[in-house]
């Protein structure tokens, strides 16, 4: 029984690996789609979420089985819970990869402007690197990384906080630019939020790694 039991619970980290990667792919062409102006990558998006919904629902299933079967108790029980939680954290920044696709076909005729759409873009890529780097260090229970990783959520926030003042003095020098300005500050606020959710899954790691659960980007300072 415990072999089966580890062998299912490595099933469970692969699965969750799998739909950190659906998620991340997920988000890059939503934004590349957005600064494209191309219709057909939101809608690939927004088709592709059924499958990333499909994936949270498998995994919190096996979860929930795993539990049920097994009655795991400490290191292994925190690892099933991290995996839910995480898994959650996920489909929510998945929504907000659909969000951006939406954009891009609501906003399609506007006028545009290429430098807050390029700012959008480098928002994005933080954001992307992000998402990559909290999923390797959950593979490895890196606790620093985690850490590091949700430090690095500040530049997403300040890239947020700089579209947001652009778009602002855009719509009052053109009028013509006030419906595309105010998707532009979705969109930046969209990545914002999906920084935020990396950085629960910072946390996740951390209490699979010590069994404590702390909050990261406050004005407390992390514990030694």
């Amino acid at each position: 029984m415990r072999k089966i039991f580890e062998e299912e619970l490595q099933d469970l980290h692969v699965l969750f690996s799998e739909m950190g990667k659906m998620v991340n792919e997920a988000i890059y062409i939503s934004v590349k789609g957005f600064v494209n102006h191309d219709k057909e990558l939101a809608a690939e998006v927004i088709a592709s979420d059924i499958a990333i919904n499909q994936r949270e629902a498998e995994i919190e299933k096996r979860c929930f089985e795993l539990i049920a079967l097994h009655q795991p108790v400490t290191g292994n029980l925190r690892r099933i819970v991290t995996i839910m939680k995480a898994c959650a954290d996920l489909e929510r920044m998945a929504d907000h990869a659909v969000s951006i696709a939406k954009s891009t076909i609501r906003v399609k005729g506007n006028k545009r402007n290429s430098d807050i759409e390029a700012a959008i873009a480098e928002q994005s890529e933080k954001v992307k690197i992000m998402v990559e780097e909290v999923l390797t260090a959950y593979i490895k229970t890196d606790i620093e990384k985690a850490k590091e990783v949700a430090l690095s959520d500040k530049l997403v926030d300040q890239a947020a906080e700089h579209i947001y003042g652009r778009a602002i003095e855009e719509m009052k020098l053109d009028p013509e630019l006030v419906l595309g300005a105010t998707d532009y500050i979705m969109v930046a606020g969209y990545l914002e939020r999906i920084g935020d959710y990396v950085t629960n899954i910072c946390e996740w790691i951390i209490y699979l790694g010590t069994g404590k659960i702390i909050e990261l980007n406050t004005n407390n300072k992390f514990e030694d």
